[in-house]
């Protein structure tokens, strides 16, 4: 039935052309010979074609085009009175005799505009006249076309400021009043043609109506061209009647593109002095008339115009912008029941951009639109649009992207409240969003209360909002999350200790809440946070450690037992442990021995209680051995008492090779190379020969299992221990010793030359080649090494 239809609109298109073809041609003739009375007739004829109510727009533009241009032909016939022997006011008489109105009314109005161009009638009246008759013609597409013909050929010829038809009697508002009458009659067309031709659906009539909505805006275009229409002719006269049509049409389509072509066509200048009247009028359009995109429009062309010059901001000002564009999104949005929540939402960021470029230091209006935002959010718990939420993201990505700096936005009072409304999963892109913002602008929070709110902005990513459990989480975007929040932590500073003492205890407050997944990401860079604070409060004047400062380092020792106790209990026992190790070495260097024997405890219960897997503990007692050898700052009995507990530790290892190690590690907590460390060399050689047992029990136990004595790397590395302590001045350790245990070495590569590692040998020929190397250097070191025999 549509093909049906398609079908004969190009049948009868094709007639209509073939029809004012064949009378262009007698015209044609007519206008060759000079024949006034024929080029009429077949002129008349031609156009009586335009008559047709059976093509849709857009076929009858097509035919309207072919007549237009042979008008251009009978126009250039008119001009020359010497072709045809008639004055022009008589001509103007002569075509009003044509039978049919439609071509009658052609005629009339290219006559007229020959009429104006030869200026022997005032411009004036003959613009009146054909605007009024143009009325005689009431079907909607004849009509439009029909006036859309007046204002193509009148529009070089208006009596405009500086024109050639401009004296006299006429001026520039006559101009204004016949484009505006030519636009409300060509409004009033438009808006009737949904009521024409029965049985149409209304698709198919919007459809229609989009197509000649252009023939109607052009005579807006029209009027922003005229140079006489200045500020106060617009906003006195042009305005109000535009206005006035838009709002008495009562059309959705119409309000919505008129609306649209007004703001699109006049200058902003023009917009920003006359922003009460424009947005007064938005209320009153039809509910289901889209007032968000054209506020968000405006709002838009005004921002620009506003970054366009600085000098221009003093108009916004005056005029109060702000306050009268954000008073009228609050009427829309309460006058619109029905609008979507996005739709609204749009409306508010459109507003805050506005806000951003005009008044970027205003932070007080952000927040205000801001609240306004949380005002219409506050009816729903979460925003579930997908639409919605893009434009929450983006009203709350502004402040991040204009001032660059989050700690402008943590002064929002609304803008965590925002994100309150929403979901989790976007809760925590808009958390990553933020903590991007502060390591690309390298920002510094350094307060507490900013860093309170700015914990509340990303708490989707330290806890668990609404019951959502951790293992609905991917595990790679989990850790990338934890991760950023820990360099988070590292960006919170101030100079302050009492301060800093704050911030840091407002950060554990919130983590302390994210649970046994989290807790290992966020813990160790709170603690280094407050061993930074320790350093700094050792590296200050005495006073500082005073009873009336609550930033001691004592206090905070305190702190950090209590959260690493936390981790230790989720449990991650060995990263518990590595940090007790730290705040003792902390403890060492602010002198706090009862402190650091403390985290020592804590350590060995620890690694005896929670630390099962083998290969855990060989790491753990490692790290206990190394940071107990740094230490200085203990007694001889605290410090027996844990080395004693590491050396038995040590010799409690599941593996052998493990204990072996572990052993002759512990040697060097009873010889420290400082000026005033440890020296006890008996107990240095106790420690190697221990080592050296259970080396050799190893080597028995490889031989029971394997059917060989097993690799000899254990006696090399003891062997470079006795070389070590040797070359320390250790009284105990002697070359007659280092001799046999060189022997021994040389002999079990002997006695087993087939199962022998080359990393072993390779590891023993280095060794044999330093004690060569020390024993030719000569001086006191190689008298030490001359009686070492290789």
């Amino acid at each position: 039935m549509i093909l049906d239809g398609i079908v004969d609109e190009d049948k009868w298109l094709a007639e209509g052309i073939a029809g004012i073809q064949h009378h262009a041609f007698y015209m044609h003739r007519a206008l060759d010979a000079n024949n006034l009375r024929d080029a009429l007739k077949y002129s008349a004829q031609m156009l009586s074609e335009l008559r047709t109510s059976r093509l849709s727009p857009h076929k009858y533009y097509q035919l309207y085009m072919r007549a237009f241009d042979e008008l251009r032909k009978l126009e250039m016939f008119f001009k020359d009175e010497s072709r045809h022997g008639v004055s022009i006011i008589d001509l103007y008489e002569l075509v009003q005799h044509a039978g049919n109105i439609l071509p009658r009314l052609y005629l009339l109005c290219t006559v007229g505009s020959v009429c104006i161009k030869s200026k022997e009638a005032p411009a004036k009246d003959v613009l009146k006249d054909l605007v009024e008759m143009c009325r005689a013609v009431q079907h909607p597409i004849r009509g439009l076309f029909l006036r859309s013909y007046l204002s193509q050929v009148s529009r070089d010829k208006l009596p405009d400021l500086g024109s050639e038809y401009e004296g006299g009697s006429d001026t520039v508002t006559d101009a204004v009043d016949f484009v505006l009458q030519n636009f409300t009659e060509m409004n009033k067309l438009w808006v009737r043609m949904q009521y024409q031709g029965p049985g149409r659906s209304r698709e198919k009539h919007e459809k229609e109506r989009s197509e000649l909505r252009d023939l109607v805006g052009k005579n807006l275009h029209v009027l922003s061209q005229i140079e006489g229409v200045e500020l106060q002719m617009y906003k006195d006269t042009v305005l109000p009647r535009v206005l006035e049509q838009v709002i008495n049409c009562k059309d959705e389509l119409a309000q919505y593109y008129l609306m649209d072509c007004l703001i699109q066509v006049f200058p902003d200048e023009y917009h920003l002095q006359t922003l009460e009247t424009l947005l007064g009028a938005c209320p009153q359009l039809q509910p289901t008339v889209d007032v968000k995109t054209v506020l968000s429009q405006l709002m838009d062309r005004l921002s620009n115009y506003a970054a366009s010059s600085t000098d221009v901001l003093p108009e916004f000002l005056q005029v109060e912008a702000f306050a009268k564009l954000s008073s009228a999104i609050g009427r829309v949005i309460e006058a619109q029941v029905d609008m979507p929540i996005v739709g609204a939402i749009s409306l508010y960021v459109s507003l805050l951009t506005f806000t951003l470029r005009v008044h970027p230091d205003r932070l007080d209006y952000v927040d205000q639109v801001l609240g306004a935002c949380v005002r219409k959010l506050s009816g729903s718990a979460k925003v579930e649009d997908k639409r919605a939420i893009k434009q929450v993201v983006a009203l709350l990505s502004a402040p991040l992207e204009k001032y660059n700096d989050i700690v402008t936005a943590l002064t929002l009072s609304n803008y965590p409240r925002v994100m309150d409304h929403l979901d989790d999963g976007t809760n925590k892109v808009m958390a990553m969003v933020i903590i991007q913002s502060i390591m690309k602008n390298d920002s510094c929070i350094s307060t507490a209360d900013k860093v309170e709110v700015l914990f509340e902005l990303i708490k989707g990513l330290i806890k668990d909002l609404d019951g959502t459990s951790d293992d609905e989480l991917d595990e790679e975007d989990f850790h990338d999350e934890q991760n950023s929040v820990a360099r988070l932590i590292h960006m919170l500073y101030n100079d302050d200790p009492e301060e800093m003492f704050k911030i840091i205890c407002t950060v554990k407050k919130h983590i302390m809440n994210g649970g046994p997944k989290r807790l290992p990401f966020t813990v160790p860079p709170l603690v280094f946070s407050a061993l930074g604070l320790v350093r700094q409060l050792q590296g200050q004047e005495g006073e500082v450690f005073g009873e009336d400062v609550p930033a001691t380092p004592k206090t905070i020792f305190q702190f950090l037992n209590q959260t690493i106790e936390a981790l230790s209990s989720i449990p991650s026992p060995e990263l518990a442990l590595r940090l007790y190790l730290h705040c003792a070495e902390a403890a060492n260097d602010c002198d706090l021995e009862p402190v650091a024997y403390e985290f020592f405890t804590q350590a060995f219960v620890l690694y005896e209680e929670e630390i099962a897997d083998s290969k855990a503990q060989v790491t753990a007692i490692h790290l206990i051995i190394g940071a107990l050898q740094r230490m200085n700052v203990f007694g001889t009995e605290n410090r027996d008492t844990l080395t004693h507990k590491a050396t038995g530790y040590s010799a409690k290892l599941l593996k052998k090779p493990d204990q072996c190690r572990a052993v002759y590690a512990c040697s060097h907590l009873f010889w420290v190379d400082d000026q005033d460390g440890v020296k006890d060399g008996e107990r240095v050689l106790l420690c190697l020969k221990r080592a050296l047992r259970i080396s050799n029990a190893a080597q028995q136990m490889a031989s029971v299992t394997r059917g060989n004595s097993g690799p000899v790397t254990l006696f090399v590395e003891i062997l470079n221990k006795y070389l070590y302590f040797f070359e320390k001045g250790n009284p105990q350790i002697t070359s007659a010793a280092i001799q046999g245990l060189v022997e021994l070495i040389t002999n079990e590569l002997q006695s087993d030359s087939s199962n022998v590692k080359p990393t072993s040998d390779a590891f023993f020929t280095s060794t044999l080649r330093y004690i060569q190397f020390q024993k030719q250097k000569g001086g006191a070191m190689g008298e030490k090494y001359a009686s070492i025999k290789v």
